[in-house]
């Protein structure tokens, strides 16, 4: 899994830290484009894209380009609080009327959803074993602050250890 910064990468961390989770620290926009090149150099292994949707909004052209690539092991999955919680909670573009799946439908992936709770969630489950990417998932979540848990920022650890859960050496 790579995590975008901010909340997708506190929630990701607080729901299990692994060796196969990257958080990306500082590099917002990427967390699309990343798991795009995983999923191309790593076809049989499933990659799961956890954003927020500001990152996603600052990261339109990648949902063009895993698109264009049709990585059948991809899933940008998407926390939408209609809010860009890393800079004041100042209403994002998902709250006045910009519809991320449909953005994501439009550029090519192979099918979007919309999760409201945890079982809409959970009936997505099959799709993203399934391999039939690239898919894209808007998960619906609140706007109030909750308690953050926060994974290391060391980069070059997170680096190693996720290379090393890959079986490349440390570079």
């Amino acid at each position: 899994m790579i995590a975008g910064l901010g909340t997708p990468a506190y929630d990701l961390f607080d729901a299990g830290d692994h060796d196969g989770n990257f958080y990306l620290w500082g590099a917002m926009g990427g967390a699309a484009m990343m798991g795009l090149g995983l999923a191309i150099a790593q076809p049989r292994r499933p990659v799961l894209v956890l954003t927020g949707d500001g990152e996603a909004l600052m990261g339109l052209g990648a949902l063009s380009t895993v698109a264009a690539q049709r990585p059948a092991n991809l899933t940008v999955a998407v926390l939408d609080n209609g809010h860009f919680g890393e800079t004041g909670m100042q209403q994002s573009h998902t709250s006045l009327g910009t519809d991320l799946p449909a953005v994501a439908a439009a550029c090519g992936f192979a099918w979007t959803a919309t999760a409201t709770d945890e079982a809409s969630l959970r009936t997505l489950a099959p799709k993203l074993a399934a391999g039939s990417g690239p898919g894209f998932i808007r998960i619906v979540v609140g706007s109030e602050p909750l308690p953050k848990t926060l994974p290391t920022r060391d980069g070059a650890y997170l680096k190693n250890r996720f290379r090393a859960n890959l079986g490349l050496t440390p570079a």
